[in-house]
């Protein structure tokens, strides 16, 4: 029969899907069972493994020997390759959690957030000139003292006292907005 399948075209073909109707005749039950029992008892998984079995022996209908004797080894052994697989793939995979927990964890208020920024932004605005540049560079721009200093053209102990002169003036500012 193999030679026959070896044939291609719809004849090939046909007898390929012949020897798969033959072979689920046959096997399916026995290997149902031996399957069901390695899946634990879940028979939705079993009957997918005893798919997935047939249609690798329909794919490899070609190279199946039903002349010499029963292909049920050759079918119990993929069936058991696929089961090993699965449970595999199953063991790499970290296990999915569900999400519902997290949304009854608090989320920052980002409106608090909002109203801070405001309040820092009103309260750099109530600064000099010369001190909010100080404060901008260095603080929000992140630059060195000599770099303030090079920027500015200012002497660096002259951007030092600015800057210590603007924190002062900026803390109080914020005070009076309420911003601890």
């Amino acid at each position: 029969m193999t030679d026959e399948l070896r044939g291609s075209g719809d004849a090939g073909q046909a007898l390929a899907e012949e020897l798969v109707r033959a072979l689920y005749r046959e096997h399916a039950g026995p290997l149902f069972g031996f399957v069901l029992h390695l899946v634990g008892g879940d028979r939705q998984r079993a009957e997918d493994v005893v798919q997935e079995t047939l249609v690798r022996a329909w794919r490899h209908a070609d190279r199946l020997e039903v002349t010499a004797g029963s292909v049920r080894p050759w079918l119990v052994t993929v069936a058991r390759r696929i089961v090993i697989d699965d449970h595999r793939r199953s063991a790499a995979r970290p296990p999915e959690t569900d999400a519902s927990p997290l949304e009854l964890l608090p989320a920052e208020d980002e409106l608090d957030r909002a109203l801070r920024m405001m309040a820092i932004t009103d309260a750099l605005g109530a600064l000099s000139q010369a001190h909010r540049e100080v404060i901008v560079a260095s603080y929000l721009k992140g630059r060195s003292i000599a770099q303030v200093a090079a920027d500015l053209g200012v002497p660096e102990g002259t951007v030092k006292s600015r800057i210590f002169y603007a924190l002062r003036s900026l803390r109080i500012a914020l005070e009076e907005r309420g911003v601890t």
